[in-house]
């Protein structure tokens, strides 16, 4: 019987401790909870009561200047406006106070923003001491990760507002610019859709169905949907090119390095085998040129002593030498949608027209590079790290199809790719690659690989002989939840990331019925799951628009620049002599 009570007593107080272990975990997660849930609030709070405070100002300020005419303003190019608040013919405030009511107007129908810049009113005071500045009395709008309370739409990162701006702010500052909005991205950056769960959901300016793109979603949306002029983003898959390309404006990517990172927030620090590159997002090529020029300066230079002193080569830019220019519709891994190939066509065309040399190129082992350079490079640690950036809050939807695998442990994701190897090649590779890198010398030959890669890809170019290049971006935009599901488009842009070259969007088309018409036949490259998915995501674009992407070799910003101007001017002037013709 002792024994028996005994027994029992041991098992009774390790069912209590169970029990209370339990509940403990269980209090703490709903603790978590609570505290994620009062962090959204108040970060929601703030935006509220910006867009309020903003919305008061724009009215005050209309009923004391009743002769203003924003609609005229927002009619202005950014050169046109320079010009005209330089001559004294537009006042700062006239042109902030435009667009700001502007993009309350637009914000409200795309939710894009997540904070009226308030201090912006207050730099119309000073704005004056810096008249000599490129970009005086513009308005600009910058990306959430940018400046002040970044959170790169996760909640962890809440509550940690920045303790001065930016080396990029601080320039546009002095540049004469004025910062006055931020723009929405979405949760952890890494995705191509624009949603989180503190600010929602960013949609398409030229179809509320459909996103407006990622991760500078809100810079796209914001600048497409006519609430701002210039805008700054960041970008390491696409991440400018795609909403640029999404939604109908202009983006550049320059080389990595070229502008300073300081003071800007990635969603984890220490990954170098995909860098990063803030860069301009406007409505036309000249303005990313004016931009860069601006950004560009010594200023920037003593500011961040690491990025190399540079000054924008306007020569190069207004150069008109003919262009020897490689093309290519489709890259051998992710089939190119009819619009996207169709673009390039198009264009190759005209720039032929134009007495330019245009020669075939093929990227080289995208089926290698993508999972063995790209997947293991930004999740080298397996993921480890944006998991915990994850944790304390919830996974937006359209993230969670993405993130999903990326916590089952080593040996799973080994026994998935390995069984889908047979069936599903590609994504057996990219399921494996998720695994990692596994130690520092694993680490050390992943480096040198993207090293070799880069060297090999150069030699591959002047093996061509070829000044630039004109390949598709990813288009036209996606209908929702699509971005978490099938991530292979990126191949377009993301391989510009991992070989540091410039690279730009310049829209040039919008969707045809007959594209829909052929999509409808579309098979892709591998005919897998992922091919499927695509097909499916960019279905129903009729109308939107269509783009194409243009690359140089690193450090050549302004060949590539160069050469959307052409593109851009050469579309401008064929729609112009189709037009007259009909």
């Amino acid at each position: 019987n002792r024994v028996k009570m005994i027994n029992w007593t041991a098992a009774l107080l390790t069912g209590v401790a169970c029990f209370g272990g339990y509940l403990i975990v269980l209090v703490k997660k709903i603790n978590s909870h609570r505290k994620a849930e009062e962090k959204i609030k108040r970060a929601r709070n703030r935006r509220d009561e910006s867009l309020q405070r903003a919305e008061q100002a724009v009215l005050r300020y209309k009923e004391s200047h009743p002769t203003t005419d924003s609609a005229l303003i927002l009619t202005l190019s950014l050169s046109e406006l320079t010009q005209q608040l330089n001559k004294g013919l537009l006042s700062p405030e006239d042109v902030l106070y435009s667009y700001m009511e502007k993009t309350l107007a637009v914000n409200k129908k795309l939710n894009c923003c997540t904070e009226v810049l308030l201090e912006s009113l207050d730099q119309l005071k000073t704005v004056g001491s810096n008249k000599d500045g490129l970009l005086y009395g513009v308005p600009v709008s910058i990306k959430e990760n940018l400046n002040h309370d970044c959170s790169c739409g996760v909640i962890i990162n809440l509550d940690q507002p920045a303790e001065k701006d930016s080396v990029l702010v601080q320039v546009l500052k002095k540049q004469g610019a004025i910062p006055f909005v931020r723009t929405n991205l979405p949760q952890a950056l890494l995705n191509y859709d624009c949603s989180n769960p503190i600010y929602g959901q960013t949609v398409n300016p030229h179809n509320p169905q459909k996103t407006s793109g990622g991760s500078s979603g809100g810079e796209g949306a914001l600048i497409g949907g006519g609430g701002s002029l210039l805008g700054i983003g960041t970008d390491i898959g696409g991440s400018i090119r795609i909403p640029a390309s999404f939604c109908g404006i202009c983006g550049f990517k320059p080389t990595a390095g070229r502008l300073s990172l300081q003071g800007l927030r990635p969603v984890y620090r220490g990954q170098k085998s995909v860098p990063s590159s803030p860069g301009p997002m406007a409505r036309d090529v000249d303005s990313l040129a004016l931009c860069m020029q601006a950004l560009l300066c010594d200023h920037m230079f003593s500011l961040d002593p690491t990025v190399p002193p540079l000054p924008f080569n306007m020569e190069i830019y207004r150069s008109s030498r003919p262009l020897r220019i490689g093309y290519l519709e489709n890259d051998g891994y992710t089939q190119p949608s009819p619009s996207m190939a169709r673009g390039v066509r198009e264009v190759k065309a005209l720039l032929e027209q134009a007495g330019h040399t245009l020669v075939p190129y093929c990227p080289l082992k995208m089926d290698q590079i993508i999972p063995e350079l790209l997947i293991k490079g930004l999740f080298a640690d397996g993921a480890t790290t944006l998991l915990q950036k994850l944790k304390g809050g919830p996974v937006d939807p359209c993230l969670e199809p993405q993130v999903f695998p990326y916590g089952f442990p080593k040996w799973l994701k080994k026994t998935i790719s390995f069984l889908l190897k047979p069936v599903f090649p590609r994504v057996s590779a990219n399921f494996g690659a998720l695994c990692g890198v596994g130690s520092v010398p694993e680490l050390w030959k992943q480096h040198a690989a993207v090293e070799d890669y880069i060297h090999e890809t150069i030699a591959h170019w002047r093996s061509c002989k070829i000044d630039v290049l004109l390949c598709p971006v990813i288009g036209p935009a996606y209908n929702f939840l699509y971005c978490g599901k099938t991530t292979t488009a990126v191949s377009y842009t993301i391989l510009y990331n991992l070989l540091t070259f410039p690279a730009g969007v310049v829209t040039v088309s919008t969707v045809t019925a007959k594209d829909e018409e052929e999509l409808k036949h579309y098979k892709g490259c591998y005919q897998d799951m992922w091919d499927k998915l695509f097909k499916e995501a960019v279905a129903g674009g009729e109308g939107l628009p269509v783009a194409v992407q243009c690359v140089a070799l690193p450090w050549q910003d302004e060949l590539c620049l160069r050469f959307m101007k052409e593109v851009e001017q050469l579309v401008k002037e064929s729609f112009t002599g189709n037009f007259l013709k009909e």
